[in-house]
């Protein structure tokens, strides 16, 4: 495995997955354009021989695709595998013995081990300004460093298996931080560094932290991957690059020794600066908002370092790569982790959190009508815990007689569920709740609601592509285009505060076959493909301001409608606005490097 960034860059080149530019290339928007084109291309790694106004070289997309990414882990991923799975549940050690054989020995030779003499890192110092500068997008409110690994400490430790390494995204420059002096901390305080700051505001010790960028690949991967307790990151990275995390103390910071940069500093307990805006992964801007804010202390380098960067934008981008990984990893503890639960989809090209899948099981009351009954019980568990309890749409169906359903298969995923569902009672909201922090489609900020969709039993209709006979739309309402049989997307006229217009005019016709209408202000662009589809749904419609039906009411208190479910996924006045490349760049790059 590798060592350094720099071994795996080499040993991608070896392999033809190393791009080299050697030209001068602006960090300020060229740098990222550069990335998002070759990586929409399926292309290599990138190596950045030459950045304008920095010292050091920089690379990306060095797990830009699935086939990379698992040729860098090719020695590791199954070892790792087996330890995460009997770091969950030591029994099964004795169910496949001959599986788990190795696991304690990997788990034992990838603890963190402290270096005294040969720290690479300390080689050099340097200032922030002097890092490489990248702004990816035109709007962004600085540059900001995007794979980051953020280390902290519980007040008064120095026990590295109680370190937490997370990713969080650091602004270096820009708004109205003090060049070289502070930088900008984006986490919310339920993150495991979140944890740690309000231990530290309950205690006299100054809050220190550390962030590593570089090093093994290993090491970016840890640092977003979910683990299970009791299982440091620190271990995991060195398990995943069969080495051990190799640390350093500097006075009272610890050091990555490997990590190609190190910066250390002092987060201030009582005070947030403006952070942002920032090009994030769901395919919007996240708008400045007040986070913490660190005192810069020092900057390490080791020789040659390599500024390990990626560019963020609507996905699949590179960090897609990561969920890939994640779920190589857990898949299988998945019925340990969600009882019930055979498979859970995090749909990327969504945004992650904005769309769950998953395929449950109904063993609550055979001897009854078949309705969803266990699985919603299975969805609210998705919904109460770690990752999963950001998603803001939960679809779920009982794989009870259906063994070939699978929740990663899109298409047929939504098939088999609008085939079933029963739209008066397979509904289920919660109101005035929390939603992920990066989702503007809310009715305030890390504010809106969530859907659970549940379905099972059988076919309660066959879906249809035709638009009912002689269908005449309302004004502001026109291109009607299905992006699959049973889902239609109607496109609208600029958002205004909706009524029940739609609603009536559309209750005169026959809408047996298709459960589902989206409302998008573009319906070309919005069935063009899957991605499109998930994409402009999910991120763009609140649940409980969004969705209305044809034949809608109330039975007590639960909502439902006896024809098709409208989703309004038009851009509202609120919504935070979609990324959009700077063309004039866009244009460059083209005639410059492709």
């Amino acid at each position: 495995m590798y060592n350094t960034l720099e071994s795996c860059l080499l040993d991608l080149e070896k392999h033809g997955q190393l791009l080299r530019i050697k030209e001068e290339v602006d960090p300020y928007l060229e740098m990222a354009e550069i990335h998002r084109q070759v990586y929409d291309a399926g292309g290599p790694a990138i190596l950045f021989e030459n950045v304008k106004g920095s010292p050091f070289r920089a690379a990306s997309n060095v797990y830009g695709t699935i086939e990379r990414t698992n040729f860098i882990f090719r020695k590791s991923l199954e070892r790792v595998k087996r330890v995460v799975e009997l770091k969950v549940d030591p029994t099964r050690f004795f169910q496949k013995p001959g599986r788990y054989l190795s696991a304690p020995f990997t788990a034992l030779s990838a603890l963190p081990r402290k270096v005294r003499f040969n720290v690479p890192v300390k080689y050099g110092e340097t200032t922030i300004d002097q890092l490489p500068q990248v702004v990816s997008w035109p709007m962004d409110g600085g540059a900001f460093v995007t794979l980051p690994q953020v280390l902290s400490l519980p007040p008064g430790s120095r026990k590295m298996m109680q370190s937490n390494i997370g990713m969080y995204r650091i602004q270096l420059s820009g708004n109205d931080y003090i060049q070289n002096k502070e930088i900008g901390l984006h986490y919310q305080l339920h993150r495991g560094i979140g944890v740690h700051h309000t231990e530290y505001n309950n205690s006299d010790e100054p809050f220190r932290v550390s962030i590593f960028i570089g090093g093994p690949p290993s090491h970016a991967f840890s640092a977003i991957m979910p683990l299970p307790e009791g299982l440091s990151e620190m271990t995991f990275a060195g398990m995943l690059a069969n080495r051990r995390f190799r640390y350093a103390w500097d006075g009272n910071q610890v050091l990555s020794a490997d990590a190609d940069f190190v910066i250390t500093g002092t987060i201030r307990k009582g005070e947030k600066k403006p952070e942002g805006p920032f090009g994030d992964h769901l395919g919007y801007y996240s708008l400045e908002h007040p986070f913490p804010v660190m005192d810069v202390e020092k900057v390490y380098h080791k020789k040659d370092a390599i500024w390990h960067f990626t560019a963020v934008g609507r996905p699949p981008q590179e960090d897609s790569s990561f969920g890939y990984l994640i779920h190589q990893i857990v898949e299988e503890l998945t019925p340990q982790e969600f009882p019930g639960i055979t498979g859970v989809n995090a749909v990327d090209a969504a945004g992650v959190h904005p769309l769950l899948l998953a395929v449950g099981s109904e063993r609550y009351m055979p001897f009854r009508e078949e309705r969803p009954e266990e699985i919603i019980t299975q969805a609210n568990h998705l919904l109460g815990k770690g990752q999963t309890s950001l998603a803001k749409y939960v679809v779920i169906a009982a794989g009870n007689g259906h063994p070939d359903l699978d929740c990663q298969d899109v298409p047929a995923f939504f098939k088999h569920v609008l085939e079933r569902i029963d739209l008066s009672r397979d509904l289920h909201f919660q109101t005035k709740t929390t939603i992920d922090t990066l989702d503007y489609s809310g009715s305030g900020w890390n504010a809106g609601s969530k859907l659970v969709i549940a379905c099972c039993g059988k076919p309660l209709r066959k879906l249809s592509d035709q638009l009912p006979e002689n269908l005449q739309l309302p004004e502001g309402y026109s291109n009607p285009v299905f992006w699959q049989a049973g889902v239609l997307i109607l496109q609208a006229s600029a958002f205004a505060e909706a009524g029940n217009k739609l609603e009536q005019a559309l209750e005169t016709y026959n809408w047996e076959g298709i459960p589902l209408i989206v409302l998008a202000d573009d319906s070309s662009f919005a069935s063009e493909n899957v991605n499109n589809f998930v994409w402009v749904t999910f991120t763009r419609s609140n649940p409980s301001h969004d969705i209305y039906g044809v034949g809608s009411g109330f039975e007590n208190k639960h909502w439902g409608c006896t024809g098709p479910m409208i989703i309004d996924a038009r851009i509202k006045p609120h919504h935070a606005p979609p990324l959009v490349p700077d063309p004039l760049v866009e244009k460059q790059v083209k005639e410059r490097f492709f």
